[in-house]
């Protein structure tokens, strides 16, 4: 190759290698950009400082309807749980279980935090400090105008069945007063079908009621345990082909009630049931299939108890905490392995040689823990003794939620917490904070017992006010 041509290719392979060069300038500005966008948005973000903030919204499939037309749909608490048992005792800070908020309050920033450090025990939006709300409302005004307007307005359709249906005992309400761990679910029907809801007009319905009564089906030899899908499923199939109300949405503006837990699975044959209308259960947890968070409500299990149990005085509660029950789960085998042998925490198992009530009266917090399923009485055990209870549960939608502020009267706490009970009871609850919880715990009493007739603000009208919640905006005529 002669000397022209050598300077010809060697010309030509620096101009090929400069514009290689140039074209590889733009990927690198944008790998740079993005880097830089991604490093702003770690800074500056709740996202990633708070890993547990959106743990809800993973479970929270859109439904059919909003709730209501002035109550925004996201998430009005979430759980924030402190899970790592060495941070706890470097930092001797801990959160305590849900931070409920009012519905006027969902567009705030989450998560509270309970700081023990902190003088007054302030709770924390983000690094902003506001004060510290011991109401056991999250918004009593908001309540009290919403709950006039509920008591007016809310009309409710129940599908007629008669005397002589084949399924009356399963369909009509009982006639005698109900009892029995489940006695919720049969409380609620009998005092709706007398109360002033009612209405024999479908067109000025808000809701509709499916009538079936879960723990009949499973105690009917007809049907049981086996049977009570095909029943679900063939009583929604009947209705849909005789009235037109369930296929107008879908079944969203419809509503049944279940205590037991079987009440799940009772609709998997019945899907548009379990994701469209709203589940009134007590077995109300995140984790559990087909409960949806906002869409469905948690009944509180409530064993019935007449009159007001004596010697309520916060002072002549000896022992620390109580609990007592069958070892069903792996967290109460954890509960019974760490504290059996404590003289503070008293754990037992198997048949008590004292009366309940008087273990309930002579403790200052009573234990809540998840057994098969995260409901029992106890809360409402607790709460009629004047017991601060402490909810050893994860993700764990709490009665009246949407208008009860929880942290105002109990204690919630993750299962991981278990080995750190007596610290956070004896340390971190300071005497002033347990007469003020305990204070509260009298106030809300009323809220969780049943009456026939109902009395104002009792559980059934605030199983109603969480239904008037929930109506769909959607009106069809």
């Amino acid at each position: 190759m002669d000397r022209s041509s050598f300077l010809y290719h060697y010309s030509q392979r620096r101009v090929a290698g400069s514009l290689s060069g140039f074209f590889f300038i733009p990927t690198t500005l944008a790998l740079f950009t993005s880097l830089f966008i991604l490093f702003y948005i770690y800074s500056t973000s709740n996202l990633f400082s708070h890993p547990n903030h959106h743990a809800t919204s993973l479970f929270k499939p859109p439904f059919l309807f909003s709730t209501t037309p002035s109550i925004s749909t996201p998430p009005h608490f979430d759980p924030v749980f402190r899970n790592n048992a060495s941070d706890f005792t470097k930092s001797h800070s801990f959160r305590l279980g849900y931070e409920l908020r009012p519905q006027s309050q969902r567009g705030l920033p989450l998560p509270l935090q309970f700081s023990p450090k902190v003088s007054g025990e302030c709770f924390f939006y983000g690094s902003g400090k506001i004060e510290n709300n011991n109401d056991v409302f999250h918004d009593r005004d908001i309540f009290l105008e919403d709950y006039k307007e509920m008591n007016r307005s809310l009309k409710i359709y129940v599908y007629p069945h008669k005397e002589d249906d084949p399924f009356a005992n399963v369909l009509l309400p009982v006639e005698s007063e109900p009892g029995g761990n489940y006695a919720s679910e049969s409380y609620l029907k009998k005092v709706l079908m007398k109360s002033h809801f009612i209405t024999i007009e479908p067109a000025e319905a808000d809701l509709f009621f499916l009538p079936f009564s879960i723990a009949r089906l499973r105690h009917d030899r007809r049907v049981g345990v086996g049977g009570i899908q095909d029943f679900i499923r063939d009583y929604i199939q009947n209705i849909s082909h005789k009235y037109p109300y369930w296929n107008r949405t879908g079944g969203a503006d419809h509503f049944y009630v279940a205590c037991h837990s079987i009440g799940r699975s009772a609709m998997d044959k019945a899907p548009d049931v379990k994701f469209n209308a709203i589940q009134v259960v007590c077995s109300s947890s995140y984790f559990l299939t087909g409960y949806i968070a906002h869409k469905d409500t948690c009944l509180p299990q409530i064993w019935p108890r007449k009159g007001n149990p004596p010697n309520l005085d916060s002072s002549k509660r000896k022992r620390l905490a109580f609990f007592a029950g069958g070892v069903n789960s792996p967290v109460r085998v954890k509960l019974l392995e760490t504290w059996k042998n404590d003289s503070e925490i008293f754990v037992h198992h198997g048949r008590l040689k004292t009366p309940y009530a008087d273990e309930l009266l002579g403790s200052k917090f009573c234990l809540h823990v998840k057994g098969f399923e995260v409901n029992t009485a106890r809360i409402g055990d607790s709460l009629y003794y004047g017991c601060v209870p402490v909810i050893i549960a994860n993700y764990y939608d709490l009665p009246f939620a949407d208008v009860l502020n929880w942290k105002s009267f109990s204690v919630v706490v993750t299962t991981l917490d278990i080995p750190l009970l007596k610290k956070i009871l004896n340390d971190f609850i300071s005497s002033n904070k347990y007469l003020m919880l305990h204070k509260n715990v009298l106030k809300v009493r009323k809220h969780f017992q049943w009456h026939s007739p109902p009395h104002d603000f009792d559980a059934f009208y605030m199983v109603m006010y969480e239904l008037w919640l929930r109506r769909s905006s959607i009106k069809i005529s």
